[in-house]
């Protein structure tokens, strides 16, 4: 049998609530056994039944909204249903990946139930049958239910062989995966003790504890305790596993399941048929039983069951060995979880070998002598165990009522080196983007407190590896959060400020849809010695691309300008250093964007900076526009000294008057309806600049060696004109600043470049255009410094769009690229998260799991038989006669409406939903999880509330199913139709 690795654990038992609280109740040796509560039945009503066991608390608790359950299906599905949707999504948190992103794929599902108690419970008044009770009473619906809601295609199946169904369950599942019909599968069990029915037959076969607590293997054993429960673990092929890096807890090496045939009863257990099945499982898994540290038993402490059980273990393991073979059962710790009695046993392993310490096992200070466990091989934990270095095997053992036996063998996780550079001193200050997602802002204010409280508690250090797995695991959600940070005090401090119901920032915008982001490239002028060095310093990303960008230059420029910029050298404002290092920024920034998924939709690039505009376009390739770079820098350094250029705040009309009276002075770049540049000798700027200042004019000499794009350039234009240039037409919308407008399928051949040395630049036309062309939601400036977005923003251009700059200035660090990162996942981005990070921070840390809303409860316990004297009322989850209809008042619905109102009233008579959750803009099936039952429901219900649409088919309602308000104008028409 192959390897199968276990990456992911979800659970909730008696006393333990999570995988960490059962992890501590184990090792304390704890236990959840506590009266029956008053919710499941009268425990003085029923004094042949125990009046203790384990029940898990809140197993109530279900949030419908989370998952679109309209409340009236909520009521109706089986509490073990409502118990293992949110667990299915903790478990797939738990293996490192967004639930999200499974869906679609065949994920296999194999849960283990025992029984069909709901549904004798519910349906047994036939009066009261309905559809809703019908799917929710089905024990087939269990893993069914969880394969809709997530949208997984692989086999989906709900395994009852009694006790042992959610170990059988892991089998079956583990042998989807090896035979390729799935490559993730959910595997596990639940249970839920709803009626005292169960306790009464286990007391009438003599196999009931008295105190409602299972004591395996000791001396005091007198029977079973039931209890709560519910498990699921993530399973995947090892192989897999390992290849994307998931955090392994431990690894199943083989299982087997066999039947006890005829033997003393169907009932009764068998211990050839245990010994057997122990065999077989060592077999598959290719160990021998010698090598077996412990075995998590089946354990029931009843007198019968414990003494078969450990003859047929005596049997197998009772070999020549170092030590004993240590045996426990979690039964003593939980009492008997029935269909997840399997899991919960497995879980136990599974953490045991992970933590490399086995629990000792419950009531093992008085071992029962007669199960001569030191004769057999074997002793009882009576204390932890240690597990030695290397590999640990174990065992765990699942035996049901029926004769169904399971055993599974687990191995401790492999070792895997830990990445180069991981946790070590000098990527602790590495800086990350932590998110955090949630299906309703006030979800996502508790998941930012939870997640806060949850980070206080780790040591403290580097964050950048916890931000990483934040956006593998919790990006899936509508409403989102995201921070920039690099150590856990830094991200502490921000999730508590977002998680303050004061604090904007934890509402977590909902964004529809996905950002347009369009990017300007900025021209010469805006360098500086060192520049982009601590982004370069931060980011692998960009230091890759920097490097591609450099060795194109080299091969026409004869140095290194990656070195020129990072070594602080001055020579960076010549203009045969200026241009190629600007340009090598802004390939380098734009490429470092679109590796994380950062797309444009456009671009724009002022001066020089259209060539890696150009390149980011697709109409250059890198190493022509390096050539056109470094061969215009050289023509540029070749011009005369002399010339300059002055920003002015204010329009080409002002500055007519004066342009004409010193000649030589020409526009250089019309950057906004008052943002203007002149290019000229710098005698006449200074003279022009004074009389701007006098008007009270803002002016600023610009940092230029050259009167850029003016007649004094003439000899460079024409040098760059004689150049034969490799084009192709733009893949991306080129907003040019040489025309002042889109690009289409125009070449940006040798005319266009020779002529955008010395025509003007017309940023404020180009920009116009391109914000009419593509409607940019943000606009990200590629350049070393701030200058383009302070343009745009006061020329008032894309006064809608979100200004982004990911190296703004000396001070930049990688914190500006994550800051840009987080604000546009913020905006509906799905980046590619991994360029962010070293591959040293590219581990798994474990993050707090989900926490669903506790608002909502469902579970009417005076619609159950569950009295002594039966009641009159009658059975099932929905009491008492159908509600009234809301009034206008009580709903979205405008009283002038009355198509809407019977809309809204059909809705909330189908749903069970309190009329002000239906609004105009609900929709069916992603806001209040319609189905098609409940579609034909619906158009019942409008047919009876609006009788003179007459009948309307499904067919027919279909396209206007999108929300209520767009099926209350398709009656609005029809009612309008037949009128007429």
């Amino acid at each position: 049998m192959g390897d199968i690795a276990v990456v992911g654990i979800d659970c909730a038992f008696p006393g333990a609530a999570g995988v960490q609280a059962y992890w501590d109740l184990l090792m304390r040796g704890g236990d959840g056994i506590g009266p029956v509560p008053a919710q499941r039945w009268e425990a003085g009503d029923f004094p042949a039944v125990s009046g203790s066991g384990g029940f898990i608390d809140d197993a109530d608790v279900f949030d419908s909204d989370f998952f679109s359950v309209t409340p009236r299906e909520a009521a109706a599905m089986d509490p073990h249903h409502r118990l293992l949707l949110p667990c299915a999504w903790r478990a797939l948190e738990d293996s490192g990946r967004a639930p999200g992103d499974l869906a679609g794929t065949e994920t296999g599902v194999f849960v283990g139930v025992m029984g069909g108690e709901w549904g004798r419970l519910t349906m047994s008044d036939l009066a009261r049958v309905t559809p809703l009770l019908g799917a929710g009473s089905s024990a087939g619906m269990a893993a069914n239910r969880i394969s809709y809601h997530f949208n997984f295609t692989g086999p989906s199946l709900a395994v009852d062989t009694a006790c042992s169904s959610s170990l059988v369950a892991v089998h079956l599942a583990a042998g989807s995966l090896l035979t390729g019909e799935c490559d993730t599968a959910l595997a596990g069990g639940v249970n839920i003790v709803l009626s005292p029915s169960l306790g009464m037959v286990y007391g009438q076969l003599g196999l009931a504890a008295s105190d409602g607590r299972c004591k395996p293997f000791s001396a005091d054993a007198d029977g079973i305790g039931r209890s709560d429960g519910v498990g699921l673990v993530v399973l995947r092929r090892l192989e897999d596993a390992l290849a994307d890096g998931q955090r392994i807890y431990a690894v199943l090496r083989g299982s087997a399941v066999n039947q006890d045939g005829r033997s003393n009863g169907v009932i009764a257990p068998n211990r050839w048929s245990q010994q057997r099945v122990l065999d077989s499982a060592y077999r598959r898994a290719g160990v021998t039983p010698d090598q077996v540290a412990f075995v998590e038993a089946h354990g029931t402490g009843t007198v019968l069951g414990d003494a078969i059980e450990c003859a047929a273990l005596g049997a197998v393991h009772g070999v020549p060995r170092e030590t004993p073979c240590a045996i426990g059962s979690v039964k003593g710790n939980l009492g008997h979880t029935e269909g997840a009695a399997g899991i919960a046993g497995l879980i136990k392993t599974v953490l045991a070998l992970h933590h490399r310490i086995v629990p000792a096992s419950l009531f093992a200070d008085r071992e029962n002598p007669r199960l001569r466990l030191g004769e057999r091989g074997m002793r009882l934990l009576k204390s932890p165990m240690r597990l030695p270095r290397g590999e640990s095997l174990a065992g765990v053992s699942s035996f049901g009522m029926g004769g169904t036996n399971a055993h599974a063998v687990l191995g401790s996780a492999p070792r895997i080196p830990l990445a180069a550079g991981a946790r070590t001193g000098g990527a602790r200050d590495a800086v990350g983007v932590f998110t955090v997602s949630a299906d309703t802002p006030e979800a996502l204010r508790r998941n930012l407190a939870a997640q806060a409280e949850a980070v206080a508690r780790r040591p403290r250090g580097g964050a950048a590896a916890l931000c990483r797995s934040s956006n593998r695991i919790k990006t899936g959600l509508p409403h989102r959060f995201a921070v920039p940070v690099r150590d856990t005090d830094e991200l502490v401090a921000a999730l508590r400020r977002a998680a303050d119901p004061q604090d904007a920032a934890g509402s977590g915008g909902r964004p529809w849809g996905r950002p347009v982001v369009a990017f300007l490239f900025t021209g010469q002028g805006s360098e500086f010695p060192g520049m982009t060095a601590g982004l370069h310093r931060d980011s692998p990303a960009y230091r890759r691309h920097l490097a591609e960008a450099d060795e194109a230059l080299a091969a026409h420029l004869g140095t290194s300008v990656r070195e020129l910029i990072l070594s602080g050298d001055e020579r960076v404002h010549r203009p045969e250093f200026a241009q190629p290092a600007l340009f090598a920024v802004g390939c380098a920034l734009a490429r470092t964007l679109t590796s994380l998924g950062i797309t444009p939709a456009a671009v724009l690039g002022h001066s020089l900076g259209e060539y890696a505009a150009a390149v980011t376009a697709g109409a250059l390739s890198l190493d022509e526009a390096a050539r056109l770079v470094v061969r215009r820098g050289a023509l540029m350094a070749e011009l005369p000294a002399g010339g300059g250029m002055l920003a002015a705040g204010t329009g080409p009309e002002a500055l007519a008057e004066l342009l004409a009276a010193e000649p030589g002075t020409v526009l250089a770049a019309l950057n906004g309806p008052a943002d203007t540049v002149v290019s000229g000798p710098l005698e006449a700027l200074e003279r022009i600049g004074r009389a701007l200042a006098g008007r009270g004019v803002r002016v600023k000499q610009l940092p230029v060696s050259h009167a850029f794009h003016s007649p004094l350039t003439a000899p460079a234009a024409a040098g760059l004109r004689t150049e034969t240039v490799r084009c192709r037409p733009p893949a991306v919308p080129v907003a040019s600043t040489r025309h002042g407008r889109m690009l289409r399928h125009e070449l940006m051949d040798a005319g266009y470049w020779a002529d955008q040395i010395e025509e003007p630049v017309l940023m404020d036309t180009a920009l116009g255009a391109l914000v009419a062309d593509v409607a940019p939601t943000h606009l990200i400036e590629i350049g070393p410094r701030g200058t383009l977005l302070q343009i745009a923003a006061r020329g008032g251009r894309a006064a809608a769009a979100e200004l982004l700059h990911p190296a703004p200035g000396a001070g930049a660090t990688g914190r500006e690229l994550a800051a840009t990162v987080a604000a546009l996942y913020r905006g509906g981005l799905d980046p590619l998260w991994e360029e962010l990070y070293e591959p040293g921070h590219r581990v798994v840390e474990a993050l707090s799991p989900y926490v669903f809303s506790s608002a909502q409860r469902h579970w009417d316990r005076q619609a159950l038989v569950h009295t002594a004297q039966p009641q009159p009322q009658p059975a099932g989850p929905v009491a008492g006669p159908p509600p009234a209809a809301p009034s206008a008042a009580g709903t979205g619905a405008p009283a002038d409406d009355p198509v809407l109102l019977a809309v809204v009233q059909a809705v909330t008579e189908v749903g069970g939903y309190p009329p002000e959750r239906v609004v105009r803009e609900a929709r069916f099936h992603e806001d209040l999880g319609f189905d098609s039952v409940m579609i034909m429901q619906l158009k019942n219900q409008v047919e009876a509330r609006l009788p003179r649409v007459g009948e309307v088919s499904v067919q027919e309602m279909l396209p206007a199913l999108r929300s209520v308000g767009s099926l209350a104008a398709f009656l609005d028409d029809m009612l309008l139709a037949r009128s007429a």
